[in-house]
């Protein structure tokens, strides 16, 4: 079981998503040794439907420019990525679409659902960008890589950390990471205890001797909540065992056609302190 075709977003608006985040994305690809494409949306903005109020403040010519500005970050961003990932020998292929901002969402998340991976980069306390990963987190029925922007260390497999409460979610994230997980040096499965019932009979160490099964040696650790919130204790765990990625189940709650965030996987999403691979 591997990775082969790894998809990455890329956004044009209001805003291009940073070259930095392309290597991040180009280096974990490389370490799971699959291929990697990238998409983005060269985006228009439609003006308000008051014509009066379009002629005097001069929207139409407004939405025009940005819509101009979009296609130019597109074709800067494209090429910036396949110059990087035919350099590094695991370029696939580059998309541009062109759509309303409000339709890139679930445009994202068509192309999501027929890619092994898709990594979504969120820029801290940018909703535009969370609004796609959460889209593509609980609509793509497939495991996505939310990667911090701004993190500048050299992407590795020396340290993955697993956030383990016998969910659903969880096991299905466990099993959508074992190409990762296999490649890694260590692995560390966290219970967070006195947080929530965890309502199972099952201990942790069967998700152990599962994993083994695969050849991935697996340290258990519990760690006591201690009132302090799951996203708090994930953060902490993160930076105390160096971790490089973490995998965790993504929590959300139906509202007619959407999903609301869990609190912990808003938390996270909000502020990835490092590649978080999510799955629902």
């Amino acid at each position: 079981m591997t990775f082969k075709d790894v998809l990455l977003t890329l956004i044009t608006y209001p805003d291009p998503t940073p070259v930095g985040a392309i290597d991040q994305a180009i280096n974990f690809t490389s370490a799971v040794e699959a291929r990697l494409s990238a998409i983005t949306c060269a985006v228009e903005v439609r003006p308000l439907g008051n014509v009066l109020a379009n002629s005097l403040l001069g929207l139409s010519a407004m939405a025009v420019a940005e819509a101009q500005r979009s296609a130019k970050n597109a074709e800067a961003i494209l090429k910036a990525f396949e110059e990087k990932a035919k350099k590094r020998g695991i370029f696939q292929e580059r998309i541009l679409e062109h759509c309303l901002i409000d339709e890139v969402p679930g445009l994202l998340t068509e192309y999501a659902r027929l890619r092994d991976l898709t990594i979504v980069p969120v820029p801290e306390g940018e909703l535009f960008d969370q609004w796609y990963a959460e889209s593509i987190i609980f609509g793509s029925g497939r495991p996505t890589l939310v990667i911090p922007q701004t993190q500048e260390r050299q992407f590795s497999l020396d340290t993955v950390l697993i956030a383990w409460d016998f969910s659903r979610p969880a096991a299905r994230a466990v099993a959508d990471a074992l190409p990762i997980l296999i490649k890694a040096k260590r692995i560390i499965a966290l219970i967070v205890t006195n947080e929530k019932d965890l309502n199972s009979g099952v201990s942790g160490a069967e998700l152990v001797k599962h994993l083994q099964c695969h050849g991935v040696n697996t340290v258990l650790e519990a760690i006591d909540a201690d009132n302090r919130s799951i996203g708090e204790v994930l953060r902490n765990s993160v930076e105390s065992k160096n971790a490089d990625l973490l995998v965790m189940g993504a929590f959300g709650h139906s509202r007619i056609r959407d999903f609301v965030l869990g609190g912990a996987t808003k938390s996270m999403i909000a502020q990835p302190p490092v590649p978080i691979l999510l799955s629902h």
